[in-house]
């Protein structure tokens, strides 16, 4: 099998450095939209066959180091009792936002198989079309980036029924964190018995929140749900997008590797999360759209930063955007082979 990828999640020494791209089934690929075009996103989620043939599309076509199964972090709202849908231009739509303390008591503590059989179907699929030859990611969200979606009722520029939540009724607040969290520790425990050989948790949210609310409200959640892992024995790779100012708090909740946007040097967030912990990360996603040998620089000087230590995989610091090109893609995935290799 090719276990560079996990290797390197152990900050074990690698041949090259590997790569593996966040949202890299999508639409920016063509076999992707002919299948889209017959299907809802959740209709495509809650299809074991057609999440694991997503899944398997830019593993085939990309020449990356790992899969990660095709999914959604708001998945397991379906098994806590909140309607889901996803509109037309909009985006994730909450038809019932939890808002408040009778909204929380009803929110049910479900297993992940339980909640999300689908999910696990799809894994274990996955993992018998891989036939072992690449490892494949897990993931989830955070239980902050997971709480503001169901405050809020979807997306939010400025989370104002969070955080009204967050500082006006905290005990409300604790509950609803201490459920959200519950239910991720589930989900993924699920994902690993299933067959998931790695885990990402996304906190995608998480970059609204000042270090000291970070402290306060988010902090021992994520913790709880890394800690709940360690006994199965598969890597945490711990993203905070747009987390440049609570990098130290977020290493303290914890993650084998450390996932980081494109908006600080790669050098400087390692040396800051500390070199005994992996690092993944970080390129800009819009450099996607930049002419090749721009792409190819900018790609090389984070590999440059990271300076062959171990523990480096190399990603985009977001999800691929859908107006990307497939060939730019491949020659990402091609410049970090060839440049990162180790003589």
């Amino acid at each position: 099998m090719n276990d560079v990828f996990l290797r390197a999640c152990r900050r074990e020494p690698v041949e090259y450095t590997p790569v593996w791209l966040m949202r890299q089934a999508g639409r920016y690929m063509e076999d992707y939209m002919k299948i889209r075009n017959n299907h809802t996103f959740l209709e495509m989620c809650r299809n074991p066959e057609i999440a694991a043939e997503v899944t398997l599309q830019p593993v085939n076509r990309l020449g990356v180091d790992a899969a990660i199964i095709f999914a959604d972090i708001l998945l397991p709202l379906d098994g806590m009792g909140l309607k889901l849908e996803f509109t037309k231009g909009e985006g994730p739509c909450i038809h019932n936002p939890v808002r408040s303390q009778r909204d929380v008591d009803r929110i049910p503590i479900l297993g992940g198989e339980e909640m999300t059989p689908y999910v696990m179907e799809a894994i274990r699929l996955v993992r018998k079309e891989l036939e072992g030859k690449l490892p494949l990611i897990g993931f989830a969200g955070a239980p902050f980036t997971l709480a503001s979606y169901i405050i809020e009722g979807g997306s939010s520029r400025d989370y104002h029924q969070c955080k009204k939540m967050m500082w006006g009724a905290p005990q409300v607040w604790h509950q609803l964190m201490d459920k959200v969290t519950a239910v991720t520790l589930n989900y993924l425990r699920a994902q690993v018995k299933a067959g998931a050989q790695a885990i990402q948790l996304f906190d995608s949210w998480v970059g609204a929140l000042h270090q000291d609310d970070y402290r306060q409200y988010v902090l021992a959640y994520s913790k709880q749900i890394i800690d709940g892992l360690k006994d199965t024995g598969v890597p945490v790779i711990h993203f905070a997008n747009n987390g440049s100012t609570l990098l130290e708090a977020v290493a303290e909740a914890g993650g084998d590797v450390i996932g980081i946007d494109w908006r600080i040097n790669l050098d400087e967030a390692w040396s800051r999360i500390g070199f005994d912990r992996g690092i993944q990360g970080n390129l800009d996603p819009s450099v996607l759209f930049a002419p090749t040998k721009i792409m190819q620089d900018k790609v090389r000087k984070i590999l440059d930063q990271a300076g062959n230590r171990p523990g480096h995989i190399f990603n985009l610091g977001h999800g691929i955007n859908k107006e990307s090109q497939v060939e730019q893609v491949i020659a990402l995935v091609e410049t970090v082979h060839e440049y990162s290799r180790r003589n």
